[in-house]
């Protein structure tokens, strides 16, 4: 199998087209040279996702309906040789065999590296159901942008070789926590930590603070495009 990543150019005028994602974030990288503040930006992104022992949905002229399952919810304690399960919200993160994906996401992380990504955890997150988490060790942003996509086709497939489905949906279950992706990110220049100050407000530096700002000043917008 190959996997091809590329940029997407307009045919006719033979450049860049704007709402490419890659461009865009090209576009990010440039700037921050630009602006002098730093030459390079990490990300380390913690995608979230659960994984289902079966899902099925349809929809008619008269119905719609969804169902997912997992053997070691809650709601499947009252089955016979179903014991150990876990509560919502009490799932970060129990051992196995309480947590019963261990070895699932062993393998994933196994393909993951196999692929050239490196990955630094894995573990069980907070919701009941099969609920995960896999690390990848932080990049710069172009290149974590195809990492991420990489990562979420493997785990989609090897989930599915394990005879599981994968989901990123935000939501998946009512009243247990969703899946998010919390983003480690960093601004360094000539190789130093941007954000680093030993002597500032929790080590942070005034760059660091200004950056915490303007996430919240731009959040608005960032909804948009982050939830």
């Amino acid at each position: 199998t190959l996997v091809v990543y590329c940029d997407i150019y307009n045919p006719i005028t033979m450049q860049p087209y704007s709402r490419d994602p890659r461009y865009v974030a090209k576009k990010a990288e440039a700037y921050l040279m630009q602006s002098g503040i730093g030459d390079t930006s990490f990300w380390g992104p913690e995608a979230e996702f659960f994984m289902f022992n079966s899902v099925s949905y349809g929809e008619s002229i008269n119905s719609s309906y969804y169902e997912v399952d997992s053997n070691e919810a809650f709601w499947n304690s009252g089955k016979p040789g179903m014991g150990g399960q876990i509560p919502t919200k009490r799932g970060y993160f129990p051992v196995p065999p309480t947590d019963t994906l261990q070895d699932v996401r062993s393998r994933i992380v196994i393909a993951l590296e196999d692929s050239g990504i490196e990955v630094e955890v894995h573990h069980h997150e907070v919701a009941t159901a099969g609920q995960s988490e896999i690390d990848m060790r932080f990049d710069t942003l172009v290149t974590m942008a195809d990492k991420l996509i990489k990562f979420k086709y493997i785990v989609k497939n090897v989930a599915r070789q394990n005879g599981l489905t994968a989901t990123f949906m935000p939501k998946p279950l009512f009243g247990d926590n969703g899946s998010g992706m919390h983003i480690n990110t960093s601004i360094w220049k000539n190789n130093t930590n941007v954000f680093y100050d030993e002597g500032g407000y929790a080590g942070l530096s005034e760059d660091a603070r200004y950056y915490i700002g303007g996430l919240l000043k731009h959040s608005s917008a960032l909804l948009a495009f982050c939830a």
